[in-house]
């Protein structure tokens, strides 16, 4: 799969001027960062590059200003979470370019950093214009891309840069590339699945990538209604992806082949309006009304897939069960929240990815139990789909190491792991 990256670690970082990619693009309220996670996740990088006398300029996204300057969009709130949670004063350029900025970047010292304004402001940052990259590139001497939230995005911060200067991973994007490709190459099986999120459409590809190593699927979220249709049922007003009906029927024909379980949901809470305090009761899936929506799983679904993940020594988990935004249908995301935390504990690896399911987690203080939550939306889904994400691919590889026994394929693990 990916081939392992030069790191920081193997960067000759002492009194150079490092550019820093991190990924910023947090949630804002009232001026206010509503959830640092992603910010917290850069620290290790950016502590080991000041303890080892670099000077940093920092650089990220937020939001989609598309091109334009919007003030809501300004990176100072940013800046003000992250001098709070490193004990210094980390002060914000006017603009990602211009005279201010050279000036500012000029001044810097050893030990000293700064965050540039948000790239986005300039439509040349997504289309990784080779000038804009060469503007940023003269800002340091050194490359280092803590960003897998942005590492599937051909932008100039995260590949045009990184082919002007010697190019590192952080050790946030070490850790996701490492974690990740465990998932894909050396899963201690048995391996359970557990997807979920409101549209299969952009599962399917993960799905079809992981079955020859997965050896149980629990299938949940709005996507879970495309899988019940293509397995006879009918689902009221519920979301459902019509036109992905029969890539859910080749997918479980295939889970057939494969020898693969995938579980679906025995029984649902429904609900007549997907909103906060509307009507709901629970029903089996063969009797799910026309007029109301699935909206949750029901307690039965809830305790087979638990049962059935008791035994996994590896978990991946992707997206909530149910209608997570509204509290009351979010018994079921919460609930599987706390059981892979408790198999986490029992020391099963557990891999958390995508914004919901990563909510939850943080909802509930359990971000500690875990064996890796990535940062990493689309990122991660399309990292586990096989394909070359372009911020890493770019990036400096580390000699790969001689090879003294050959490794066995997935489908021989898989098979050894199933023999008794």
């Amino acid at each position: 799969m990916t081939m392992a990256k030069a790191s920081v670690r193997d960067a000759d970082i002492a009194g150079k001027r490092v550019l820093l990619r991190v990924d910023y693009n947090v949630p804002i309220e009232d001026g206010k960062v509503k959830d640092d996670s992603r910010i917290r996740a850069s620290i290790p990088t950016i502590r080991y590059l000041l303890e080892h006398n670099a000077s940093i300029v920092l650089m990220s996204h937020l939001g989609r200003p598309n091109g334009k300057v919007v003030e809501s969009a300004r990176l100072r709130p940013v800046a003000e979470r992250l001098s709070r949670l490193m004990g210094r004063s980390v002060p914000v350029t006017g603009d990602a370019l211009g005279i201010g900025t050279n000036d500012a970047i000029g001044r810097l010292k050893p030990g000293q950093m700064l965050l540039l304004e948000n790239l986005r402001f300039h439509a040349a940052e997504e289309a990784n214009d080779p000038s804009f990259a060469q503007a940023l590139a003269a800002y340091g001497e050194v490359y280092v891309d803590d960003a897998f939230g942005a590492a599937h995005r051909a932008h100039a911060s995260t590949v045009g840069v990184a082919a002007l200067l010697p190019a590192y991973a952080g050790l946030l994007m070490e850790r996701e590339i490492r974690s990740l490709s465990k998932l894909l190459e050396s899963p201690a099986h048995p391996f359970a699945a557990v997807i979920g999120g409101a549209k299969v459409s952009g599962k399917i590809a993960v799905i079809e990538n992981l079955m020859s190593t997965v050896d149980t699927f629990c299938i949940g979220g709005g996507m879970a209604n495309t899988f019940l249709v293509a397995s006879g049922y009918t689902v009221g007003k519920s979301l459902l992806e019509k036109d992905r009906v029969d890539d859910a029927r080749r997918i479980l024909q295939s889970a057939k082949e494969h020898g693969t379980d995938l579980l679906l949901p025995t029984d649902v809470v429904v609900a007549k309006e997907v909103t906060r305090g509307a009507e709901h009761k629970t029903v089996n899936v063969n009797k799910i009304p026309n007029s109301w929506s699935v909206v949750d799983l029901g307690p039965q679904t809830r305790v087979a897939y638990e049962a059935a993940l008791e035994s996994a020594r590896t978990v991946f988990w992707n997206g909530p069960l149910g209608v997570f935004e509204v509290p009351t249908f979010g018994d079921g995301t919460r609930a599987m929240a706390r059981h892979l935390a408790r198999r986490a504990g029992a020391g099963a690896t557990v891999v958390v990815g995508g914004g919901d399911s990563v909510a939850a987690v943080e909802e509930l203080g359990l971000t500690q139990a875990f064996s890796h939550i990535s940062t990493g939306g689309g990122a991660s889904l399309e990292f586990l789909e096989g394909q070359e994400l372009p911020g890493i691919a770019v990036l400096q590889d580390r000699p790969a190491p001689v090879r003294t026994r050959k490794q066995p394929s997935r489908a021989a693990g898989k098979r050894a792991a199933a023999a008794p």
